[in-house]
């Protein structure tokens, strides 16, 4: 009986990964795929539906994207705008899902349902837009940040952490003399690196992906972040015209084009997170229970 569940589970395993090797190699094909198409020439990528490794290596496409210096200024503001919109979005939703993770709090229920209005109705985009005209921020860099420094969705994760985290520990602290922010610097967020970790990753990937509310907001080319810059790139390689600072003696190659701002657009948060991985499946979990 024993030799027949061993069976059973060997036979299940073996079903069992092989079925996730598959799955994984399907995610992860069209990626190699686009990958090589930005390093191939445009008529091996033409003749080739699909390609792994291409027969003629070439740099035209990586060349043309870094044919100017504005690129590199793009990607700079991306990052700023990530690293401090991202710093910004947790420090604020930390502090609003520690104050809803508080049972003593009155009106408590009355916060809870309009976090939860704005994940199903909005005011729209001329609404949004007219308020960030009213607020001054029309071609700033904040006007990339302040309009979603807060997602609904990550707030209620957070807040359904804290309220798994042991109430005895906050009494204890509080018996000390800690106050309310010390409990909230030094116990509770200690205590929740996995859901920062994950809800970080989650604010850096939307910052890092602002495209729409440049476009909105930012009327200065100089200001643009690199998606924006990158979207303008392959205009330019579809043959439309445009003003940009690119070198035009360089011959454009649609679409090895294409991919290669793929590349250049995903790769910075790939090399991030597998630093964050670790964390990432733990904290969107344990913030999923409701507590």
């Amino acid at each position: 009986m024993v030799e027949d569940r061993t069976l059973n589970g060997r036979i299940f395993a073996f079903i069992n990964y092989s079925l996730l090797t598959i799955i994984a190699l399907l995610t992860v094909l069209p990626f190699l795929h686009v990958l090589a198409g930005s390093f191939t020439t445009s008529a091996e990528l033409a003749v080739k539906r699909f390609i792994l490794i291409p027969t003629e290596w070439s740099f035209d496409a990586y060349r043309f994207i870094f044919s100017t210096d504005t690129i590199f200024n793009a990607m700079g503001v991306s990052i700023g705008v990530t690293l401090f919109g991202t710093l910004f979005s947790m420090l604020i939703t930390a502090l609003m899902a520690y104050g809803l993770a508080r049972r003593d709090l009155d009106g408590r229920k009355y916060i809870m349902f309009m976090v939860v209005f704005t994940m199903l109705f909005s005011g729209g985009l001329i609404p949004t837009f007219l308020v960030v005209k009213e607020l001054g921020l029309i071609d700033k860099y904040m006007a990339l940040i302040i309009p979603s420094a807060i997602s609904a969705f990550n707030l209620i994760i957070l807040k359904n952490f804290f309220q798994n985290i042991p109430e005895g520990l906050e009494e204890s602290a509080k018996i000390d003399g800690c106050s309310d922010f010390g409990i909230l610097f030094r116990i509770v967020l200690p205590l929740s690196m996995p859901a920062i970790a994950t809800l970080s990753l989650f604010y850096a990937v939307t910052y890092w992906n602002t495209y729409l509310s440049a476009i909105l907001y930012l009327n200065d080319d100089a200001k643009w972040p690199i998606q924006v810059l990158l979207r303008q790139i392959v205009v330019l390689a579809s043959g439309l015209e445009f003003s940009s600072d690119l070198d035009a003696s360089v011959p454009p190659p649609e679409q090895t084009v294409k991919m290669a701002v793929i590349v250049v657009s995903t790769l910075p948060i790939l090399c991030v997170y597998p630093f964050l991985q670790k964390h990432f499946a733990k904290g969107a979990m344990l913030g999923s229970i409701k507590g």
